[in-house]
């Protein structure tokens, strides 16, 4: 049984180092750790930094791409490297390396295909009140999307094994986290979470370069997910509350008309006729975005199929190399 920790990685080289000091190499329960970065195209030391400190493999992006394309360039280059399960951590050291054993148990005893460390977030003092709120909201977004109960929903501390990695594709750009549990809840895998705890705040969060602009995106991100995830749902609901409001308006008309009264509240009409014509087409948006994610999801598993039974998959996974996929320890 072989577990991969993986660790996304841009301008990292002030912290690495003791993120990477603190990663176990031997946990009851697995024949080898191996240790992998993926470098989104950082400019300073942080490849140096990694192999001194003896990463086994480090996965390169010629320029930087984002959090969520460095989590799937690494999940891609574990499931090449023959990774039985995988951890996701943090290169700022946020996560406490030591319950890593706890966050693989759930797996190891076949309970759980995914496990997300949750934090405890009312006792982490640098977050700041946006950003609980926030959390929570998100949080709350995913377990009504996804149909699970994941207290931590944004936490990036987290194991899944090697047919789960492989049938996770995260579209947004932004961040993995919210959207992987989504997937996950959809296509009806084991998830649960264990609590972990957090070491003290080394730099300040790449993700959150100031709150309003954290709040704009996280909104966004979370409007995507609905659209995404649940567009019958989303769009549906938009649909009725327009047909609600023109059905209500038409029959404000209807009662003046049968007072004698309609002459004076034509605008209701036109209003009227208006909010019914935009509902009816949204309720056609919504029946026809639902038939786009069916499409999408039979993609998915149509992908998932092709990438498990593969001849050049199981030759990567015999050979545990790939081109982009750099050995850090010289030989």
């Amino acid at each position: 049984m072989k577990l991969i920790i993986q660790i996304p990685c841009y301008n990292e080289a002030g912290t690495l180092a003791i993120a990477l000091d603190a990663l176990p190499r031997s946990i009851p329960g697995f024949d080898s750790i191996e240790w992998l970065i993926i470098d989104d195209g950082s400019t300073d030391d942080t490849v140096k930094v990694a192999r001194e400190c003896g990463v086994d493999h480090v996965v390169r992006h010629s320029r930087n791409q984002g959090l969520a394309k460095g989590f799937m360039t690494g999940l891609n280059a574990c499931i090449r490297l023959g990774a039985d399960v995988i951890v996701n951590t943090d290169a700022d050291n946020q996560y406490n390396a030591d319950d890593i054993p706890l966050l693989t148990q759930p797996i190891l005893e076949q309970c759980a295909d995914i496990v997300v460390g949750s934090r405890p977030i009312e006792a982490i003092e640098h977050f700041s009140p946006a950003k609980k709120m926030l959390q929570k909201l998100g949080s709350w977004v995913v377990r009504v999307a996804s149909r699970t109960d994941i207290p931590d929903a944004p936490s990036g501390f987290r194991a899944m094994t090697r047919a789960a990695a492989q049938r996770l594709m995260v579209f947004n750009d932004y961040t993995y986290t919210l959207e992987t549990i989504i997937q996950a809840g959809q296509k009806n895998m084991a998830i649960t979470s264990v609590p972990i705890r957090v070491n003290e705040d080394l730099r300040p969060s790449r993700l959150v370069n100031s709150i309003p602009s954290y709040i704009k995106r996280s909104i966004v991100t979370i409007v995507r997910i609905f659209i995404i995830y649940r567009p019958f749902r989303f769009f549906g609901t938009i649909g009725a509350v327009l047909l609600f409001f023109g059905f209500l308006v038409s029959l404000r008309f209807l009662l003046d008309y049968m007072g004698g009264q309609g002459d004076g509240h034509i605008q209701s009409l036109i209003l009227a006729a208006i909010l019914i014509v935009a509902g009816f087409q949204t309720i056609l948006v919504a029946f026809l975005a639902d038939l786009i994610a069916a499409n999408r999801r039979l993609m998915e598993e149509v992908r998932f199929q092709l990438h498990t039974n593969s001849p050049v998959d199981q030759m990567l996974k015999d050979e545990q190399i790939d081109q982009d996929i750099e050995k850090a320890k010289p030989k």
